[in-house]
């Protein structure tokens, strides 16, 4: 039986109230604001809904509560690995308390996700969670005259004035190039993601570079390739590296996939992974330390940042305190891929 209409609504409500055994204003409370009634009396609302089949009223729930218990998320693309592994944490986290994801993408382009955020504004999200700290100033403002909340994800940038969760890029990026440094390393290659509106592949290459300049070390410009988030093109690079007569020993990467691409290039064109070269990565995805040799990189706990975004947008929604720039701690995580240079 679906319930749609304000009178049908009124109904359906005191039939789920009846059948409960509790008032309609208990039934409007668990609906609203589920946190205000106790886990055994919502259950038992909740059971009540599932036996009548009663579906409440969206706009007329809004219109009582001034929420949607619905919030928005703007990514980039949803080909990339960490992006799906992050929304599938966030919407199962949110489904927990209640609340709905509507997820939109942009393609690294920021008009494109001034316009999402306006499309998921007007269909009244409650707020928006957002991918980096790389945005339209037309975004900010839209956010500040609209008064709604948001979180910069995959970020750590306290000195700003926006609300983040995630890992320092730089500082992780820049131990990952230390580890190969370590090992003996000095002649040190990065293939990284494409810089333009991607704030996060800019702080992991400050992060390499800070490594190598930190020890001594140059990088010369044919031995740094910015690269789409593909394998085809991430081989590609790989490619233009190891034909180089003067070629590095050690490529550390902008994230896994790009990681991969440059393990499947050196097989193919001869080369042994760590006795020829050492690759390193960055997210720690499950293929990793599947491969064969199993890939050393850095790893984020991808879930947990998302969780924790959604976590902030629930509690600031609810009048909470919260946590306004919040630090995922990051792990280098040492595989089959890296070991000291050829003695050649």
């Amino acid at each position: 039986m679906r319930l749609t209409n304000a009178k049908s609504a009124k109904q359906g409500i005191r039939a789920v109230a009846a059948r409960a055994g509790v008032s309609t204003a208990s039934v409007s409370r668990a609906l609203n604001n589920p946190d205000a009634v106790s886990p055994s009396l919502r259950v038992r609302i909740e059971q009540a809904i599932d036996a009548l089949g009663y579906i409440p009223h969206a706009p007329a729930r809004i219109l009582s509560s001034r929420r949607s218990r619905t919030l928005g998320a703007i990514v980039p693309t949803i080909d990339n690995t960490m992006f799906a592994r992050g929304i599938a944490s966030l919407q199962q986290y949110l489904s927990s308390v209640g609340y709905m994801l509507f997820l939109t993408t942009s393609g690294y382009d920021l008009d494109v996700e001034l316009q999402q955020a306006r499309n998921l504004i007007s269909r009244g999200v409650d707020g928006l969670v957002l991918r980096g700290d790389c945005h339209h100033d037309g975004l900010r403002k839209l956010l500040a005259d609209n008064a709604v909340p948001f979180i910069n994800v995959g970020i750590y940038q306290p000195d700003r004035p926006y609300p983040c969760v995630g890992t320092d890029n730089e500082a992780a990026a820049h131990r990952a190039a230390a580890h190969v440094i370590e090992l003996g390393h000095s002649r040190i290659g990065i293939v990284s993601a494409l810089q333009r509106n991607n704030d996060r592949a800019s702080a992991r290459v400050a992060g390499f570079r800070r490594a190598l300049t930190g020890n001594g070390l140059e990088l010369p410009a044919q031995w740094h390739v910015e690269v789409p988030y593909t394998l085809d093109d991430a081989r590609e690079a790989a490619r233009y590296l190891l034909n180089l007569k003067d070629r590095p020993t050690a490529v550390v990467c902008g994230n896994d996939v790009i990681a991969y691409g440059v393990l499947l290039e050196a097989e193919r064109s001869g080369f042994s992974v760590p006795r020829d070269l050492s690759v390193v990565g960055f997210d720690d995805l499950d293929w990793s330390r599947h491969l064969r040799p199993s890939l050393t990189t850095i790893h984020v706990p991808t879930g947990e940042t998302w969780q924790r975004a959604g976590e902030y947008l629930v509690r600031s929604l609810a009048g909470e305190q919260t946590i306004m720039h919040r630090e995922i701690d990051f792990s280098l995580v040492v595989r089959e891929s890296t070991a000291p240079p050829p003695q050649s």
